[in-house]
C-alpha cells in the first residue's frame, strides 16, 4: 500500500502527453498558457517611469452630481407590496 504502482505510473504518463505532448489542442493550450506566463512576469520585471506630481497652481478637479430622487418618488404607485 502507498506505492505507486505499474497502472498509476501509465495513468500519470498518459495524463502527461496529453496535457504537454503531440499535436493535439490541448498541447496548443498549455504552450500559450506558459507564454502568457513568460509575458506577465516580463511585465512586473520592466520598470515604469515615476508619475509626474501634480501641478500645485492648477485648481483642484470637482466632480458635479446630482441629489438622488426621494425614495417616495421613485416607487411605482400601481405596484402593490
Amino acid at each position: 500500500m502507498g506505492g505507486l504502482s505499474l497502472p498509476h505510473l501509465l495513468l500519470a504518463a498518459v495524463v502527461v502527453l496529453i496535457l504537454f505532448g503531440g499535436k493535439g489542442k490541448i498541447s496548443e493550450l498549455m504552450g500559450d498558457v506558459a507564454k502568457g506566463i513568460k509575458s506577465f512576469k516580463k511585465g512586473l520585471s520592466d520598470e515604469e517611469p515615476a508619475p509626474k506630481p501634480a501641478d500645485p497652481a492648477a485648481p483642484a478637479k470637482t466632480l458635479d452630481h446630482q441629489a438622488p430622487a426621494p425614495a417616495e418618488a421613485a416607487r411605482d404607485p400601481n405596484k402593490v407590496g
